[in-house]
């Protein structure tokens, strides 16, 4: 089964121009080796409104994943776990933790998961290796977790 997701690259440099957007690019490739059809890619400059803004956005109606790339980590403008927990209605603690367990620098990561209607939010660092990495950990698991978002999982 086909399933939808979106990827948002946050990123100064990326938004300006001034750096190539490898990390989305390869987040783009990676779901759609994994039988995602990528319906939305955005970018946008990092900044908690900026992040919270186009979340709110890009999960409004929307059935899917909503995968983020860029400003999880300790840099004074790295906001999108901030911009994310202001949009989110339920949070997966359960997601963010195997995210980051996956690798030393896993463990940098500030970033969050979880809900918004019908929409799985997942925030994956900047680096194209490292959001790669992050999102293989839980990419076996989120084909069940949007049919449950979607109610069309009734084995419980």
């Amino acid at each position: 089964m086909t399933r939808a997701a979106k990827v948002l690259t946050v990123s100064d440099g990326v938004a300006s121009g001034h750096r190539d957007d490898t990390g989305g690019r390869g987040l783009v490739a990676h779901l759609g080796d994994h039988g995602f059809e990528i319906v939305e890619h955005r970018v946008i400059p990092d900044g908690r409104d900026s992040v919270s803004g186009a979340l709110t956005a890009m999960t409004a109606g929307f059935a899917g994943l909503v995968a983020t790339t860029g400003g999880t980590g300790f840099g004074p403008r790295d906001l999108t776990p901030e911009g994310t927990l202001d949009i989110l209605e339920r949070e997966a603690p359960g997601l963010a933790e195997a995210m980051r367990v996956i690798s030393p620098f896993g463990r940098l990561s500030r970033g969050w998961a979880g809900a918004v209607g019908t929409a799985l939010v997942i925030n994956l660092p900047g680096s194209p290796s490292g959001a790669v990495e992050q999102l293989d950990a839980v990419i076996d698991i989120l084909g069940h977790a949007l049919d449950l978002l979607a109610g069309t999982d009734r084995t419980h």
